[in-house]
């Protein structure tokens, strides 16, 4: 496998020095810390280890929390805006929330005290509330108004934290949830780097794909493998990026997890395995469901569609995207 390029830029000294300050005030109260100091540190990853400035700042705040002796949730990030849940479209963002409980679902760690979907009129949109926590339990079909839970990003796909200092309210009024769901149909016209059999981070309640073995908010860490296709399918007026995830690349491509290891295994490449999907779906048509969420379409369900396809016009098409 070639490397990856790191294409981080030298961010400008005005910004790092924004990013230091936010740092240095959030944990005043807590480390003997100065703006300074953190510029320094900030300075030193994206200047002499070229990376992105949003990562340096990650992760200077996480050795700083672990410093203070602090989890993430213990440093508030101010009061939140009110928005509803098509709204959110940004990482780490503090928001509040005005929705019904769609649905429980059964926690993957005893970590985790509470993960479900939320929704209002606009959509759905997942939670999760961790046992450090120590939040009432939230009753599915009730309805609440939610202050200060903060947002979270991978892969375009967006959910709420629900963090210490979040206010949990009742409110005796039904909440009509939205379906925020919509399909699109046409031409399988490309399968994006980063599909295949990639590797996650195996820390509690972060699902980030690993790059070079790091992940964007805890570093070098084990992964764990899973599978995806990111995949552009062309309607004829325009391109939509979708992401299949483990279940639906599986379905998609008839490769299974096991499977797609030891072809990597036996070629000790994993680019092979999207190196075979692509082989197998390019140029193929397909009708996809599912809910739009930042710049993707996640794909919930699928169907082939039968059509001519000029197998040399997609490959064409697809380079030129």
């Amino acid at each position: 496998m070639s490397p990856i390029e790191n294409t981080a830029e030298t961010a400008p000294m005005t910004e790092l020095r924004t990013h230091a300050a936010e740092i240095a005030e959030q944990f005043s109260d807590h480390v003997d810390i100065t703006e300074d100091e953190v510029e320094t540190k900030l300075q030193q990853l994206v200047e002499e280890y070229q990376v992105p400035l949003d990562e340096a700042t990650r992760s200077v705040r996480n050795s700083y929390l672990d410093a203070a002796g602090l989890e993430r949730d213990d440093i508030s990030g101010g009061e939140g805006e009110r928005v509803v849940v098509n709204e959110i479209d940004q990482d780490e963002q503090w928001v509040d929330l005005r929705v019904k409980l769609v649905e429980l679902w059964d926690p993957r760690s005893d970590s985790i005290s509470q993960v479900g979907l939320l929704g209002d009129a606009s959509g759905r949109i997942k939670f999760v509330a961790f046992e450090t926590s120590d939040l009432e339990q939230l009753e599915e079909g009730q309805c609440y108004e939610l202050s200060n839970v903060v947002t979270d990003e991978y892969e375009g796909d967006y959910s709420v934290k629900l963090n210490r200092t979040t206010t949990i309210t009742e409110i005796d009024e039904e909440i009509e949830v939205g379906d925020n769901s919509e399909t699109i149909e046409g031409a399988l016209v490309d399968v994006q780097s980063g599909s295949g059999l990639i590797k996650r981070c195996p820390e509690e309640g972060c699902t980030r794909v690993l790059q070079n073995g790091r992940c964007a908010e805890h570093g070098e860490v084990d992964g764990e493998f899973d599978l995806r296709i990111k995949a552009v399918i062309d309607d004829g007026a325009a391109t939509h990026d979708v992401i299949f995830n483990r279940e639906a690349t599986e379905e998609l491509t008839g490769i299974e997890l096991e499977e797609a290891k030891q072809l990597a295994k036996d070629a000790l490449d994993t680019s092979v395995v999207a190196d075979e999907m692509r082989a197998d779906i390019l140029g193929r048509y397909y009708s996809v469901t599912g809910p739009s969420l930042g710049q993707y379409l996640l794909a919930d369900e699928f169907e082939q569609q039968t059509g001519p396809v000029d197998a040399e016009s997609v490959l064409v098409k697809a380079r030129s995207i």
